[in-house]
């Protein structure tokens, strides 16, 4: 019996090892631990090499290259974008808008003059839009000189009529309304 008092009793050190790192570290932060490290570690493994130009490569092409990007770039730089000026016809629709609209005088003579831009400036400004750029797409509107949908596919039979008034719907769906809604 003497024998058995001095000795401890037999531990598994393994299942004493993993029984303290679950209680201490738990799976998914032992998880994010090694997932992270991996991730930080893969950029110290990666180098870039620099390699010799292949036979194909000469640096008389990659000059040529720069070469016609140049040229390129000194024949297509000036291209102008874009609209550059209204024709007659369209500027005598809108100085025409703007004498009905009393912010021009006289007749509408097609030039796209100082006296027109002054009075669509006005025009613009006096409605709280930009003046800057003329003539803004609001006031071509406002001035009743918007989009045409005459041509549209379903312009001849569209209806644009107003919804009918509210005292106009019937009384048993009136009363199927006020039901659903629970309001009485």
């Amino acid at each position: 019996m003497s024998g058995k008092l001095g000795k401890s009793p037999k531990i598994d050190r393994k299942y004493l090892f993993h029984k303290v790192v679950e209680d201490v570290f738990p799976f998914r932060a032992i998880l994010a631990i090694v997932l992270s490290g991996a991730l930080l570690a893969t950029p110290a493994f990666a180098s870039h090499v620099k390699r010799a130009p292949t036979a194909g490569t000469s640096h008389r092409k990659a000059k040529t290259r720069h070469s016609h990007r140049r040229i390129h770039h000194i024949l297509y730089r000036h291209r102008i974008r874009g609209q550059q000026a209204i024709q007659p016809d369209r500027v005598k629709e809108i100085q025409a808008a703007l004498i009905k609209a009393h912010y021009l005088d006289g007749q509408p003579s097609g030039d796209w003059d100082q006296t027109t831009i002054a009075a669509m400036q006005k025009y613009q400004a006096d409605h709280g839009w930009q003046t800057r750029l003329m003539p803004d797409a609001r006031a071509l509107v406002k001035l009743g000189l918007g989009p045409d949908y005459s041509n549209a596919i379903n312009a001849q039979s569209a209806s644009f009529t107003a919804p009918p008034p509210v005292n106009t719907i019937p009384q048993p769906q009136v009363a199927g309304f006020e039901a659903a809604s629970g309001a009485n």
